[in-house]
């Protein structure tokens, strides 16, 4: 019998039990395989719905609830309500997890000592973190659960770390020995209860993120998060008198543009090229190579769309309630980027994996940086993959992918650092290289994130097996034939006031 064409995948049904052929790999039924594309989720309902109403709800906090017209309590008890409905009608009971992980991390954050708060609540929020990780795949088969809850506590988790290390930085060490971005953030006066809560699980992030910092929340919530920014710049030499007040409007209009795009996107790309035809029989087993690596690029561009509406929208519902605001740009414009968790821009045009990483998950990138690859004293790299790995969860798929990401990036490195500076003497060779690094990054992104969004085992395999384990051999190759190519130094841990002052000296 003809195989059916990958746009119009069917599926046979025994009874209630609807099969496919990712289903009969994997031995389980359909609602119980590590995808969700095909069938309707309560939790993306409620999750659209809450952020929606956190949209609304945001433009009311900034316009009837200003600091002008209200007490910082007042807006962080509002902020707080808000949030723990939200929560509740997501992810009902489930939503203890997240309760009970807050209170037990503010029990830390005052009966500590400050030499080991940071430590305490890391491994408590982590480790937490972790056994629900862990529920999910073997009592809930693969996380299908009708609420997932495990996105909002991966949000806290962070929050509660950083807020953790920062109280640390500020009362545990000397200022000399921080660098100017932890001095900067360094938190001197441990958080009221009304404060801590407010900041792990205020509306406009507690659901979607992002992680920001306890110091730039504060400021918010007093009213001194746009002035603080706007300081910074010498607004006489711009003919300004006075701080002007730079208004979101603008910066969420484009963003809603965006997450409406995005939805659109999903719900017609998405629904088109599900994740499930990696795993398909005329993907496998019919399809030559070549359009296997094509048909492979447009499954995983068509599963973005999913997470730029999220990220997005939770970007917006920030800068409505005047939350975000990061400066000027390099042309003089205001910029609502402070929160921000993805460039899609930047992405879609990244011409190497570096790059395309930097744009990627910004936040979560910079709590890694912030809590483990500035700090701990051996192996930075690998111990930041682990906590990365831990964070996400602990389906294999995620390990495939981070490991698989490892290889590529040393090998892409390795190219680099060999052929780049030979295409730099002309502006065509520029050009021609810019376009073969973009082809070859976005291809070898889609190889690397594949298992990610697969999550087990068997279709991973599966996948990889029909690609002929190509990225991984060319990889090796190049990590094994070509020589390393000497690179200019930069210094890991950022500079401390102490080791400057010990330049002055020298």
């Amino acid at each position: 019998m003809a195989a059916e064409p990958p746009s119009s995948l069917s599926y046979r049904t025994t009874g209630s039990t609807c099969l496919h052929p990712l289903s009969e790999l994997l031995g389980i039924p359909l609602d119980q395989v590590p995808f969700t594309n095909w069938t309707p989720s309560v939790c993306l309902v409620n999750f659209v719905a809450c952020q929606l109403f956190a949209l609304f709800a945001a433009f009311w906090f900034r316009i009837y609830l200003s600091p002008a017209k209200t007490s910082p309590d007042v807006r962080h008890a509002f902020a707080t309500i808000f949030g723990i409905y939200f929560v509740i009608f997501c992810f009902g009971w489930y939503s203890v997890h997240l309760f009970v992980l807050v209170l037990m991390c503010y029990g830390i954050m005052v009966t500590a000592s400050v030499s080991s708060i940071h430590r305490y609540s890391f491994f408590v929020a982590m480790g937490y973190l972790t056994i629900c990780h862990i529920s999910r795949i073997y009592i809930f088969h693969y996380g299908i659960l009708t609420t997932d809850f495990s996105g909002p506590l991966m949000i806290v988790t962070q929050k509660i770390t950083t807020l953790a290390f920062q109280v640390h930085d500020g009362l545990g060490r000397r200022a000399e020995d921080l660098s100017a971005e932890q001095h900067r953030l360094a938190v001197k006066v441990k958080p009221s209860f009304l404060q801590y809560l407010s900041y792990l699980l205020n509306f406009m992030s507690v659901i979607a993120g992002p992680c920001n910092n306890f110091k730039d929340y504060i400021a918010f919530i007093e009213g001194r998060h746009t002035h603080m920014k706007l300081l910074e710049v010498n607004w006489k030499q711009r003919g300004f008198q006075s701080l002007p007040e730079p208004s979101p409007t603008g910066a969420v209009i484009r963003k809603l543009y965006m997450t409406l795009v995005s939805l659109l996107l999903f719900l017609t790309l998405t629904k088109t090229f599900p994740v499930t035809c990696l795993v398909d029989d005329w993907f496998v087993h019919k399809a030559n190579f070549l359009t296997r690596l094509c048909y492979l690029y447009i499954v995983m561009q068509a599963s973005k769309p999913k997470y730029y509406f999220a990220w997005t929208l939770a970007d917006a519902v920030n800068n409505a309630a005047g939350f975000g605001f990061s400066g000027l740009d390099k042309n003089g414009n205001f910029c609502w980027d402070l929160l921000s968790n993805l460039n899609i821009w930047k992405i879609e045009t990244a011409t190497s994996f570096k790059m395309y990483l930097e744009n990627w998950n910004i936040q979560t990138a910079t709590w890694l940086k912030r809590v483990c690859y500035e700090r701990v004293p051996w192996y930075p790299t690998v111990l930041t993959f682990v906590l990365s790995a831990l964070w996400h969860g602990v389906y294999p798929g995620y390990y495939f992918t981070f490991l698989t990401g490892t290889l590529v990036t040393v090998a892409a490195r390795t190219m680099r650092n060999n052929y780049r500076h030979y295409f730099l003497s002309s502006k065509a060779l520029k050009v021609a290289y810019d376009v073969v690094t973009w082809a070859v990054t976005q291809l070898a992104v889609s190889y690397t994130v594949a298992p990610f969004v697969m999550l087990a085992v068997e279709p991973t395999i599966s996948l990889y097996k029909s690609m002929y384990f190509y990225l991984h051999i060319i990889s090796l190759l190049i990590i094994l034939f070509l020589p390393v190519k000497p690179h200019a130094h930069i210094q890991r841990q950022p500079q401390t006031l102490n080791s400057v002052n010990k330049k002055k000296k020298d």
